[in-house]
């Protein structure tokens, strides 16, 4: 029987991955505030983004989900957010174009500062302090004032989120976005790389194609989705005293929304069904994401899944496999046939970072051939299964960063001191991140084909 629901009935529920706030009357008094602060987002995108993935879950669009690990309160700036975005709009050209058919775009930016931790503690020379758990909580030098849970980097986050997302909204809807652009999105220290000329050949391609339209009359004045783009952001509902001060009641439905992000996720070491994030997550009604890593079971996320889409309303959740490139097969056919057998509405998405972390010269990686392996056999197991592929969900930046080893310039593991600046997890750069949706786009274009194909024998 479940039992009512209300923005803190998670309180009520056990809970993991919690940071230990000395000063609870402080933590009480932040949460006020923040309950009478502004909405980040609105009801109307939120619906705006499920019914997209709603089509995503129909395999008439793809899903690209992408940004910072963690977000920084030192990273902060307008140039980090114009890098991001311009890699990003590359990306979902390069999508677009493969796939011949929509992408919906979600950020993991605005929003995600908090991160889930292996263990409470870090140890250096005898010394134990809490576990860096993102910006939002407490700071990563290691110092007890700056690992011990400060409630005020709450009010930072939100005024962070709020001026990424004033930018980001102007970038979007403003002109910056538009396909008349498209060879202006292009990021310096990629303009030598490999990827570049690929870029560029499409680029000339949908110039070609705006001047033909322009010519018919068809321009980006006259026609918004010209000039414009859908852009949505996405974080991990982590920390859920934040989250529960930024939840409001919809006035035109009456509805309950997270107003931190337009879709939040449930990560795999938070799923617990009869735990706090799942409380929290299933009485909102934003569109959700489900980490599945190797631990999932068919039964286990059949629950999850009337846990938190009990109506199957399609676009309502993501599952967001992550295996490792070598785990795939082993895990997801099942997962798949145990949704199909339910008939349930769901949109497949494949996240090749957490699955694949190492650590090399001393520095926690992820070698782009195994991102890359487990793109390519996410979309392969749904092809045998006859299956949409719905999306990938990537920790990237626009920074020329070396994180992450491989790609077409080959970082090296003894490159990655170069410029290595995450604050928690490797990234993909800018030049691997292009050579990813490249290669998403031939798996789109070949999956159409292949459509295509079986449709012509068909009839």
């Amino acid at each position: 029987m479940m039992t009512k629901w209300s923005p803190n009935s998670w309180r009520d529920k056990p809970i993991s991955q919690v940071p230990a706030y000395p000063d609870a009357a402080a933590l009480a008094e932040t949460e006020r505030q923040l309950a009478s602060y502004p909405p980040l987002v609105f009801a109307g995108e939120a619906r705006k983004l499920k019914k997209q993935l709603a089509t995503v879950s129909a395999g008439e669009a793809f899903m690209l989900q992408g940004g910072d690990c963690a977000e920084s309160f030192a990273e902060h700036g307008a140039d980090n957010i114009r890098d991001f975005f311009r890699v990003f709009l590359q990306m979902a050209v390069v999508l677009t174009f493969g796939g011949a058919q929509p992408v919906v775009k979600v950020g993991r930016i605005a929003g995600q500062f908090a991160k889930p931790r292996s263990s409470d503690t870090e140890t250096k020379d005898g010394v134990a302090l809490p576990s860096y758990r993102g910006d939002i909580i407490n700071g990563i030098e290691f110092t007890e004032e700056a690992r011990t849970p400060n409630p005020a980097r709450q009010r930072m986050a939100y005024r962070q989120s709020a001026a990424t997302l004033n930018l980001l909204r102007a970038f979007a809807q403003g002109g910056y976005a538009s396909l008349e652009n498209v060879h202006k999105w292009m990021l310096g220290f990629v303009s030598d790389s490999p990827q570049s000329e690929r870029y560029k050949v499409l680029a000339n391609r949908i110039t070609e194609t705006v001047d033909f339209m322009n010519a018919v009359g068809i321009t980006s004045e006259s026609h918004a989705a010209l000039r414009e783009t859908d852009f949505y952001t996405s974080h991990e509902a982590l920390l859920l005293g934040y989250e529960e001060a930024m939840t409001r009641v919809d006035s035109t439905s009456g509805d309950w929304y997270a107003t931190s992000g337009h879709m939040i996720w449930i990560g795999d070491r938070t799923r617990q069904p009869d735990h706090a994030h799942v409380e929290y997550c299933r009485g909102i009604k934003n569109p959700l994401g489900l980490k599945c890593g190797p631990s999932m079971t068919p039964d286990g996320l059949i629950r999850l899944i009337d846990l938190l889409n009990p109506e199957n309303e399609a676009g309502r959740l993501t599952l967001i496999s992550r295996f490792g490139s070598e785990a795939v097969g082993d895990h997801l056919p099942k997962l798949i046939r145990a949704v199909q057998k339910e008939d349930r509405k769901v949109v497949w998405s494949c996240d090749p970072m957490h699955g694949n972390t190492i650590t090399a010269a001393g520095y926690k990686t992820r070698p782009f051939d195994r991102i890359l392996k487990e793109v390519q056999s996410f979309f392969d197991v749904h092809a045998a299964e006859g299956t949409h592929a719905g999306g990938i969900h990537i920790e990237m930046t626009g920074k020329n960063v070396t994180e992450c080893t491989g790609g077409a310039r080959a970082v090296r593991d003894e490159d990655l001191q170069d410029r290595y600046h995450t604050h928690c997890d490797p990234r993909l750069n800018a030049d691997q991140a292009l050579e990813l949706a490249f290669l998403v786009s031939e798996l789109l274009a070949k999956k159409k084909h292949g459509q295509a194909s079986r449709q012509a024998v068909n009839a």
